[in-house]
């Protein structure tokens, strides 16, 4: 009995191993998502006043976590009655990440920058209430679709363990990117106020103390904007291996060219095809409302 029973504990160390080492292989492969996760809501949670920035970060991360818990029951039950699905789910998820990463260059690169009037005029603490709840719903939102891609692309990556490991190492994935997207966006939007905080301690302007407070202050939208960057690569850079590694004739292909170099080809070839294909929709609907 004591045999069976330290055997059994064997077993659950063996699993938890395995669930572990899935659980590395997985993150890395949504680490492209992640980085744009880290800009988007960095993004979303900055802008607020002081006091009011981190319980709305807290509200998102609550939205976050509730969307985890949505989506994931409903991913292990494709895996498990349907796991033919997973594969093209990805790929869609992949054309989706594509066109988010070419839209993006187009736009920096087409300089299409919108000019928002800003007024000045107070707002009551309903209205300012009212702007935070509809900026948290939106940003919870986003979080639900870079959620589902997180989700799937991990389980895309252990589709060939056992039930329990996929289920073990994408739920350790989504909570922990939960976590640590958050947690670090915690800290940035808090950057600039920990700056000026140094800056007011300071004795003078050439002190120390002062110089790194101006450099957090600085920091800050280079650091968001350097974020929006990687993560535009990243995501082409993981969409183009979903497809690399899913159908075997662009493998072929491409097999002449450096891994990253040949991810970020097809990368940039399907995000330009999907992104096609939405301005062509766009003209044609405008010319059909003009018309009607």
């Amino acid at each position: 009995m004591t045999g069976g029973f330290f055997a059994i504990f064997d077993d659950i160390a063996s699993l938890l191993d395995d669930a572990a080492a899935m659980s590395k292989v997985a993150t890395k492969k949504t680490a492209g998502i992640l980085g744009d996760d880290l800009a988007v809501n960095a993004q979303k949670a900055s802008g607020f006043a002081a006091s009011r920035e981190l319980p709305v970060l807290w509200a998102i991360t609550k939205g976050s976590f509730r969307n985890k818990l949505i989506i994931l029951p409903i991913a292990f039950l494709f895996s498990a009655f349907a796991p033919w699905t997973i594969v093209p789910i990805l790929m869609l998820g992949g054309i989706y990440l594509a066109y988010e990463g070419v839209e993006k260059i187009y736009e920096y690169i087409a300089d299409h920058k919108e000019s928002k009037k800003e007024t000045q005029t107070e707002l009551s603490e309903d209205e300012m209430l009212k702007i935070e709840a509809k900026k948290v719903k939106s940003a919870i939102t986003t979080d639900f679709i870079l959620s589902i891609e997180i989700v799937i692309i991990a389980l895309g990556t252990v589709l060939e363990q056992s039930l329990m490991i996929q289920i073990i190492a994408v739920t350790v994935v989504a909570f922990l990117a939960t976590i640590g997207v958050y947690g670090f966006v915690a800290l940035l939007v808090r950057m600039d106020d920990f700056g000026f905080t140094l800056i007011e301690k300071a004795q003078d302007e050439k002190s120390f103390i002062h110089k790194i407070g101006r450099l957090l202050v600085i920091s800050l939208p280079k650091v968001i904007r350097a974020l929006t960057v990687i993560g535009t690569f990243a995501m082409l850079l993981v969409a183009g291996g979903i497809f690399m590694h899913n159908v075997h004739q662009i493998h072929e292909v491409l097999h002449f060219m450096p891994s990253l170099l040949g991810e970020l080809f097809v990368g940039i070839i399907v995000g330009s095809m999907a992104f096609g294909v939405h301005l062509t929709y766009i003209k044609l609907f405008k010319q059909t409302h003009i018309k009607t």
